[in-house]
């Protein structure tokens, strides 16, 4: 595997599970400055987000920090979830992920982010940690 720049952005972010049926939230994809995910399957919408943005839901698993490798990456590229994934499974760090058309986010819980970064750079990657706004 290649050595991968991966950056580690400020604040941190909610997964939420709505119903399939709901509505996208007004203003949720107005948020230009974040990742913003909405997904939707027969069974569900989930829908990733900074956790300043308040929705309103049962279903939601706070404390998540964004991780994400700096592309854009080539679709013949094989092996980077896996790898990535690999890593912080061997250093007992669970994620969420995530694949955009340009690159691949990882969610790691904020309490495990620090193993995270040391995992990854132990792995060869560099990790550059975005200040706190």
């Amino acid at each position: 595997m290649k050595r991968l720049i991966v950056d580690v952005r400020p604040g941190e972010y909610t997964v939420t599970r709505l119903a399939p049926d709901a509505p996208v939230p007004s203003g949720l994809l107005d948020l230009a400055d974040a990742l913003v995910s909405v997904t939707r399957t027969p069974d569900e919408m989930s829908i990733i987000a900074p956790s300043s943005f308040e929705l309103a839901g049962d279903n939601a698993e706070t404390g998540w920090r964004l991780l994400t490798v700096r592309g854009p990456l080539e679709f013949t590229l094989t092996g980077i979830m896996a790898a990535l994934a690999g890593e912080l499974a061997a250093a007992g760090v669970s994620l969420f992920a995530l694949s955009t058309y340009d690159t691949d986010h990882l969610l790691v819980k904020h309490t495990d982010l620090g193993r995270a970064v040391l995992a990854l750079r132990a792995a060869g990657h560099e990790l550059v940690v975005a200040p706190e706004v």
